[in-house]
């Protein structure tokens, strides 16, 4: 049997976006960077190409995908955008902020990566490389995070060509390490209400400076979710994960916060031995996938204070630990 190809990894020069932005307009795949974490990146307008998103990553074809533009304008084009989604859109973008907002009646994105919903999910990254990849593409990219669905986030390209093949994936741009390193917020635009969706690398405080008190969308979406990424099991590694753990077993991997952690782990990675928010974040996913190769019977993680990023680490390490019953 022949074996696969592996996925080329490519420098982000202009000849590199080049040839990523042709793959693109032919309905092929790309692994992308964000400020988020890596995307698995298709012409949003090609059914052809998003169902080959959903096979590549082996996603539930109900579980509507994000859509990345390059500024406001594109955004208005593709969705209605009130007042206050301009008023987001001007204080946050770019940055890690999705917004669901009602489809235009002319919107070309494909129903496929919208799950048949009467809303679409925009973001405009903070990330010259998938901004300038999205330019040279000339249409706006769905791109969910570039991993097997429901396994752990890519925050650089290695764990991108390390996931898929080359008959799934044309190549990845190599934009260096995700810098906050948890996916986006997603809020949630109906009518007159703003809803948190899933936290993310934004904080609600800061959103709530713009859109007052966001309403909480309470739990996961068991079987069709509204947005992307509120599936109960996801973002979860292959090793059980226990949370809010004060002890460890000696077969445990650690997962520790903070200045102190407790002794007898199989072996112990702190996400930030200062106790600061932003650098667990960006650390997250890299270190659990690390922890799920150390040979330890599970991953035993140290409470995560709940404030501004805890609120995103801890609904991704809360969904991490989740039954493996369903994916995202």
């Amino acid at each position: 049997m022949t074996p696969q190809m592996t996925v080329p990894i490519n420098p982000p020069v202009d000849e590199t976006i080049a040839q990523a932005a042709a793959a693109l307009k032919g309905g092929f795949l790309v692994g992308m960077p964000t400020e988020t974490v890596y995307g698995l990146a298709g012409d949003a307008t090609s059914d052809v190409a998003v169902a080959r998103i959903f096979a590549a990553k082996g996603r539930p074809r109900f579980n509507p995908l994000i859509i990345h533009v390059a500024d406001a304008d594109e955004a208005a084009a593709l969705a209605e955008v009130s007042p206050r989604a301009a008023a987001l859109m001007a204080r946050f973008w770019p940055g890690p902020l999705t917004l669901v907002l009602p489809r235009r009646a002319d919107c070309p994105i494909s129903l496929l990566a919208s799950a048949g919903l009467d809303t679409v999910a925009l973001r405009c990254p903070d990330h010259a490389v998938a901004r300038a990849l999205i330019r040279a593409a000339g249409r706006p990219l769905a791109a969910p995070s570039a991993n097997p669905s429901g396994r752990l986030s890519p925050t650089c390209a290695a764990d991108v060509a390390e996931a898929f093949t080359r008959d799934q994936v044309a190549l990845v741009i190599d934009g260096g390490a995700a810098p906050v390193g948890v996916e986006s917020t997603i809020v949630g635009l109906f009518g007159d209400g703003a809803v948190m969706l899933r936290p993310g690398g934004l904080p609600r405080a800061a959103i709530e400076t713009v859109t007052g008190p966001l309403q909480d969308a309470g739990h996961a979406d068991a079987d069709a979710p509204q947005s992307p990424g509120r599936l109960l099991s996801h973002y979860a590694p292959r090793l059980p994960v226990r949370l809010n753990a004060t002890s460890v077993a000696p077969d445990e991997a650690l997962l520790g916060f903070g200045g102190s952690l407790p002794a007898g782990a199989l072996v112990s990675l702190n996400l930030s031995p200062a106790g600061d928010l932003a650098e667990a974040a960006a650390h997250l996913f890299a270190m659990l996938r690390q922890l799920d190769r150390s040979g330890a019977k599970g991953i035993a993680v140290m409470p995560i204070p709940g404030d501004g990023l805890g609120e995103a680490i801890r609904d991704r390490l809360g969904r991490a630990a989740a039954p493996r019953g369903a994916a995202a």
